[in-house]
C-alpha cells in the first residue's frame, strides 16, 4: 500500500475544487459592494491593464435615458448629455429589478414604481425609497465602477 491514504486524496481534490470556484468568483463587484474593481485574471478587454472590463460604453446609454445592466445588478443612466449616474437596479419595494429608463425615469415593472434618473428619488410609489446610488467613473468613453 502507498503512503497516500484515500481521505488525503478526496480532501485534497475538494480542496482544490474550492479553490478553483474562488478564484472565478473573485474581484467581481456586481452589486456595487466591496469588490475593488480589479480583476483577477489578469488579461481582459481592458487591454491587460488589470482593471475591469467597463460596464459600458457611452454611446450605448441614451441622453434622458439609461441603460439596464441586468447580470450586474445596475442602471446607467445619462440625465443630461455628458452626466452619467449608476443606481442599483434592485426596486427598494420589494426587490424587483427595474425594467427600463426613458424620459428621465426609471421603471420598476412589478408595481409601477418610478424612480428620477438623476438622483435615483422616487417619483411615484408604492416604493418609499430611493434606488441605491452606486459610485461610476468615465474615463474615455469607458463606463466603470468607481
Amino acid at each position: 500500500m502507498s503512503g497516500v491514504g484515500r481521505r488525503s486524496v478526496v480532501a485534497a481534490a475538494g480542496g482544490a475544487g474550492l479553490v478553483a470556484a474562488l478564484a472565478a468568483c473573485g474581484g467581481n463587484a456586481q452589486d456595487g459592494g466591496d469588490g475593488d474593481g480589479e480583476g483577477s485574471g489578469g488579461g481582459d478587454a481592458s487591454g491587460g491593464t488589470g482593471q475591469e472590463a467597463p460596464l459600458t460604453r457611452t454611446g450605448e446609454v441614451p441622453v434622458g435615458g439609461g441603460k439596464v445592466l441586468a447580470d450586474r445588478g445596475l442602471v446607467v443612466t445619462q440625465p443630461k448629455a455628458g452626466e452619467f449616474k449608476a443606481f442599483s437596479s434592485r426596486c427598494p419595494h420589494q426587490g424587483c429589478h427595474v425594467g427600463s429608463v426613458a424620459d428621465g425615469v426609471i421603471v420598476c415593472p412589478c408595481h409601477q414604481s418610478r424612480f428620477d434618473a438623476s438622483d435615483g428619488s422616487v417619483r411615484k410609489g408604492p416604493a418609499t425609497q430611493p434606488l441605491e446610488p452606486v459610485p461610476i467613473e468615465v474615463v474615455g468613453d469607458a463606463i466603470r465602477l468607481g
